[in-house]
């Protein structure tokens, strides 16, 4: 019980450090994202996007969702394909497009915390989406959607309004990301005071040599795909603080896991939103185990 509660202690340092780094950036970043909402930038970026999601095979009005989970995140590009009548084709090739390149600032901010340069990952990412794409609409059964028609009427919302709306969600967002950011930086203590992690690290021995990366970063993968990056940003830093990974090898994970990640909560979100489930997992794994290799080819043997 000592070593127990000893775990727990330990973990509070580092969790509340981590906790008011994401909590002044994601009050930041979600309030900037706010005004270029109600001031109408976003839309503006996606009606100059409209002519290139032709070649995705995705209507015009898709790109409005994909900008929208390019700068916020996958429930603000869900709630717009809602209000588009999708068939499951486009609907899941915007959907493997937003899950390749959601939440863009903030993620990126935590793998750059990480090790990875910013414009690296940026561009991994952003790629990675337009590549899946285009591959998609060449591959996947069906054709060209040309059109689509918005179901909600687009109502005008006060300055108030939106800001009451961005306060309470924000309030909403801290308080979780607090909790499990403490609770996982806690649990990782544990799983290492009493070996388990190793074990873990055995476990998906197979799976890190398939996707080409370094074993220890087994955990740190398993909770990026469980949890994501906001979430297991605790355990991430604090790993490459300590140096119990290089940053050589969380370059390469977050190469990865940039592509990949959240395969449970987000992919069965995008799956009730008319996503085919197996082309949104595969598609992604697919080209995270091409951009790994293809950096583990040009980087150094040790890797």
């Amino acid at each position: 019980m000592s070593r127990f509660l000893n775990c727990i202690k330990a973990a509070q340092p580092s969790a509340f450090k981590t906790i008011w780094w994401l909590t002044k950036i994601m009050v930041l970043l979600s309030f900037a994202i706010m005004l270029l909402q109600y001031f109408g930038i976003i839309e503006w970026i996606s009606l100059w996007l409209t002519p290139l999601f032709s070649h995705f095979g995705l209507p015009g009005e898709a790109a409005l969702a994909y900008v929208s989970g390019y700068f916020v995140n996958c429930y603000s590009a869900i709630a717009v394909m809602t209000t588009l009548d999708l068939s499951t084709r486009a609907a899941t090739i915007l959907s493997v497009m937003v899950l390749c390149s959601h939440n863009m600032i903030l993620e990126t901010t935590v793998q750059h915390k990480t090790g990875s340069p910013i414009i690296k990952i940026v561009i991994i990412r952003t790629l990675s989406a337009f590549i899946l794409g285009w591959v998609l609409n060449k591959i996947m059964p069906g054709s060209f959607e040309s059109s689509s028609v918005a179901n909600s009427i687009q109502e005008e919302v006060t300055f108030l309004i939106m800001l009451k709306d961005w306060a309470l969600r924000t309030m909403k967002n801290v308080m979780l990301m607090a909790v499990i950011v403490y609770l996982l930086t806690a649990l990782q203590k544990i799983l290492t005071e009493y070996g388990i992690i190793e074990y873990i690290s055995r476990f998906l021995k197979p799976v890190m040599t398939f996707f080409g990366l370094p074993q220890k970063t087994a955990f740190l993968w398993l909770v990026s795909n469980t949890l994501g990056l906001a979430y297991g940003a605790g355990i991430m830093i604090e790993e490459a603080e300590k140096g119990e990974t290089t940053k050589e090898e969380n370059d390469l994970l977050n190469c990865h896991i940039g592509i990949s990640h959240s395969n449970l909560e987000d992919l069965l979100l995008f799956t009730a939103a008319g996503g085919a489930y197996l082309w949104m997992l595969l598609s992604r794994w697919v080209m995270s185990w091409i951009w790994v290799w293809g950096v583990r080819v040009t980087k150094s043997p040790r890797l």
